[in-house]
């Protein structure tokens, strides 16, 4: 089942762009938020979101199996 996915505008701290799924408690605001599209798993939306970050990274709460450390 697909999902939709966002990737975090701003960066986090050590420069990770999150890529967030839609219904996440630490999604970032609409504001502040790039669609990703509707994916099967979240290593596909983390490809998406290199298109426009480099570095990039799954949100740990609700992408944890693309969360690097």
């Amino acid at each position: 089942m697909t999902k939709r996915y966002y990737v975090n505008d701003n960066s986090q701290p050590n420069g990770d762009h999150e890529v967030h799924k839609e219904g996440c408690a630490w999604m970032p605001g609409a504001g502040n938020r790039t669609y990703l599209g509707e994916h099967d798993h979240c290593s596909t939306a983390v490809a998406a979101a290199r298109r426009h970050y480099s570095q990039v990274n799954g949100c740990y709460h609700c992408s944890r199996a693309c969360h690097t450390q």
